[in-house]
């Protein structure tokens, strides 16, 4: 089997199948360049140190990665005794997200949210597998546009998310494979989070 996943699951007895899943889920972390995920790293030190906010937002699997990742650099990686991070995630208001979707429209939940709360020189992460959810890539350009720092955490081929983005971490995959790309995406979260709760 090469390190592209099998996507005929029936054709696996249980085990071996996630043998496979396991074994690609290796392939592809093993293609993260920790380089920029050192860049990402040093960003959202600098954010802690000059007291700005690091925004997440996504959709679907990946607003529960935003949440993650924003409760962990709020909570682990901000330790008693220590500067704390400024971590919110967007894709966490349920009445706010819900009445921007239903007076403005899904593309705009974002954006918006980011018109009333954003900063100059605050971060904004973008996490998306596909990297061009209309929604997150709009966001993006909006921090770019107004003084923040977009960064974009994707899959796949990276998309327009990438393109516009001034970091991204690109989890190589191909189109479609939304587990491996959202696992890593934890990974990175976790990876992240612990390195920072180390950092005072």
């Amino acid at each position: 089997m090469t390190d592209r996943l099998k996507t005929d699951a029936s054709a696996s007895r249980p085990a071996e199948y996630a043998r496979q899943y396991i074994e690609h889920l290796i392939s592809v972390l093993k293609r993260v360049d920790c380089d920029s995920v050192a860049r990402v790293i040093e960003l959202f030190i600098e954010a802690r140190s000059n007291g700005n906010t690091i925004y997440f937002l996504g959709n679907g699997g990946s607003a529960a990665t935003a949440a993650h990742f924003a409760n962990d650099l709020g909570v682990c990686a901000s330790p008693e005794g220590c500067i704390p991070f400024r971590a919110l995630s967007l894709a966490s208001n349920t009445a706010f997200i819900t009445c921007l979707a239903n007076d403005t429209g899904y593309e705009n939940i974002f954006s918006l949210q980011l018109r009333n709360l954003m900063r100059p020189g605050d971060v904004v992460v973008g996490i998306s597998a596909s990297g061009s959810s209309p929604n997150a890539v709009k966001a993006l350009e909006y921090a770019r546009q107004h003084g923040g720092i977009p960064v974009a955490i994707v899959g796949f081929d990276g998309g327009f998310m990438k393109k516009i983005a001034a970091h991204s971490v690109h989890v190589e995959t191909e189109k479609g494979e939304y587990g491996p790309v959202e696992d890593v995406h934890m990974v990175l979260d976790h990876l992240i989070s612990t390195y920072l709760a180390s950092v005072r």
